[in-house]
């Protein structure tokens, strides 16, 4: 598992790729509930100071999956059925944050002004990738996989 910085230094172009996706209103959560079905909801990632956030309500589903199982898929949203823009996602596992100096490094980094009553998971990341259909210049490589550990 990596965070978003370490795999930002290992493909800077890919990472940059997936930052521009990510930043496009809304990208996806993929979760597994406690019956092992998936769930997913729209976030809004915060990617700052090498790593990848999300805030949320402290009574969200998707909270609690990540709390109780972590693992986690991400993809951005496209605006049409061509892809424009491409796609990009990314999958590891997330952690809940409580250090008052990684939230607000997270807080300062978001597009939005999280309520203090949110909670925070840092997304570790430990695959990565991206796709285009013609109009967007890919970045080399399109895949990424966290060294083991």
């Amino acid at each position: 598992m990596s965070t978003w910085g370490q795999f930002d230094v290992a493909h800077p172009e890919l990472a940059t790729f997936g930052a521009s996706c990510l930043c496009r209103a809304p990208a996806y959560l993929g979760t597994v509930r406690s019956d092992g079905t998936p769930r997913v909801r729209p976030v809004t990632p915060i990617i700052g100071g090498g790593h990848l956030f999300l805030f949320m309500e402290p009574t969200s589903p998707k909270g609690r999956d990540l709390r109780e199982r972590a693992s986690y898929s991400l993809h951005n949203g496209v605006p049409d059925n061509a892809g424009t823009g491409g796609e990009f996602f990314l999958s590891g596992a997330a952690a809940l944050i409580e250090d008052e100096r990684m939230r607000d490094l997270a807080a300062s980094a978001a597009t939005y002004s999280p309520a203090d009553r949110y909670i925070l998971f840092e997304l570790g990341v430990t695959q990565a990738g991206c796709h285009g259909y013609g109009d967007v210049a890919l970045p080399s490589p399109t895949r990424w996989q966290a060294p083991a550990a």
